[in-house]
């Protein structure tokens, strides 16, 4: 299908991106790389009157690790996230979640900030940054302030994020421990039916510290605090596997459309679940 007609912008620097934003309000929105906002505007879901293109803007591609964080910028393909070795080897669970994210030709052009910023329930990366604990610097006419990715998603295609305001960084710390990202679909490019990002430190062989976030299956992302704590102080055995999946469950509201019922969708997140605790405790 074809957009419905809007006027195109490409600044060349943030403060351009700001004076848009503030003279166009809610009839302007920004574009990253663009796979989350263009179908939407082909598919006439969105209308877009003035639509702002960040690719002109310098210094949002960067990637950076430091000793104890990684900062990534909003323009950051996933393809770049694949290809970063130093990235890749203190958070391995990126480059993980990744590579299953559409197709190559999809990943190419697909954006970090334009993944997280969305509100699509279905993006990979939202719940994965609410498993690492990330948080996400927007820039706005009253400067920066920082918003935790566990905050950040309010309802679908709803954040935190003013309409004034631009997402330009994402920031990790620096994870431990052992991971997974494990994410059933119905087929190559596909959303996930359901998905699950987990990270676990252990001391000995008991689990010391958990991190569980689920994906496309309620209106955000769901960081479910009662399934990580399930596993705090086990061997990660049988009965905190089903601790941590009914604790899950109830943390969920997946709804039935094209990809299953409600009663298919908590069985697979179930079964996703318990395949990516017991990887990445494979792994701690």
């Amino acid at each position: 299908m074809i957009p419905a007609a809007f006027e195109y912008y490409r600044p060349s620097d943030m403060a351009g991106v700001i004076a848009l934003l503030e003279e166009h309000g809610d009839d302007a929105r920004v574009m990253a790389g663009g796979h989350s906002l263009i179908p939407m505007m082909k598919l006439r879901m969105a209308d877009v009157p003035h639509l702002i293109d960040l690719q002109g803007l310098s210094g949002l591609s960067d990637i950076t690790v430091d000793t104890d964080s990684i900062r990534i910028g909003a323009l950051v393909t996933q393809t770049d996230i694949i290809r970063h070795e130093g990235l890749a080897a203190v958070a391995p669970i990126l480059r993980e979640t990744a590579l299953q994210i559409a197709d190559p030709q999809v990943r190419n052009m697909g954006t970090v900030g334009g993944n997280v910023a969305n509100g699509d329930p279905g993006n990979d990366m939202p719940g994965l940054m609410q498993c690492l604990n990330a948080s996400f610097t927007l820039v706005g006419p009253d400067g920066e302030r920082d918003v935790a990715a566990r905050a950040f998603y309010e309802a679908a295609y709803m954040t935190a994020r003013e309409d004034d305001e631009v997402l330009t960084t994402v920031s990790i710390p620096l994870p431990e421990g052992g991971y997974a990202y494990e994410k059933q679909k119905r087929k190559i490019g596909d959303y996930a039916t359901a998905a699950a990002a987990v990270q676990i430190t252990k001391t000995g062989e008991i689990c010391a510290a958990a991190s569980i976030a689920m994906t496309n299956l309620s209106d955000t992302p769901v960081f479910s605090e009662a399934a990580s704590m399930a596993l705090v102080g086990t061997s990660i055995d049988g009965t905190a596997l089903s601790a941590a999946v009914s604790a899950m469950l109830g943390d969920i509201d997946p709804t039935e459309d094209n990809r299953g019922p409600v009663a298919f969708k908590n069985h697979v997140a179930g079964v996703i679940l318990r395949r990516a605790i017991e990887r990445a405790w494979s792994r701690a």
